[in-house]
């Protein structure tokens, strides 16, 4: 049996600092949308990827994998985001099997109304902690990691 690359003392501490970090950020994010406008980073998602589509609306199945949700995760937040007029659920005419998803003007509403805390939380949270270079390193490095882990994944 081979022996592991361990991780040296430099690469341990970026790789635990990511995962404080990027866990931290991630919930202190989901935390100010539920306080302030009663949804979740998720179901925030799912409102900003809708909206970037014509006539928000996007195939379930896409919209799973640009959200990086198991389908089965994205049906049941898609169901109560459903039950609270966020979101409607309709077959596609020319697919017997395909269903698409389409943001009601209350799931817009919604969006406009938290897009503002939600932008002034990542900026807060992150943007103005690193400088303009760090950033556009931080885009390339998670640009670089979310091409291989498509790859890898096969997605």
């Amino acid at each position: 049996m081979t022996e592991p690359r361990w991780l040296s003392a430099v690469d341990q501490k970026a790789w635990r600092s990511y995962l404080t970090g990027s866990q931290l950020l991630s919930t202190q994010l989901d935390k100010e949308l539920r306080e302030k406008h009663g949804i979740g980073l998720p179901e925030y998602e799912i409102l900003v990827r809708l909206s970037e589509h014509e006539n928000r609306t996007m195939r379930m199945a896409l919209l799973a994998t640009d959200t990086t949700m198991s389908r089965s995760r994205l049906t049941h937040s898609v169901a109560r985001m459903e039950k609270r007029g966020l979101l409607e659920r309709s077959a596609i005419p020319e697919d017997g099997r395909g269903v698409n998803c389409v943001m009601t003007e209350a799931g817009w509403q919604l969006l406009q109304s938290a897009a503002p805390d939600h932008v002034s939380g990542v900026r807060s949270h992150l943007v103005d902690l690193l400088d303009p270079e760090e950033m556009e390193i931080l885009g390339r490095i998670f640009t670089k990691v979310s091409d291989h882990m498509t790859d890898t994944d096969g997605s």
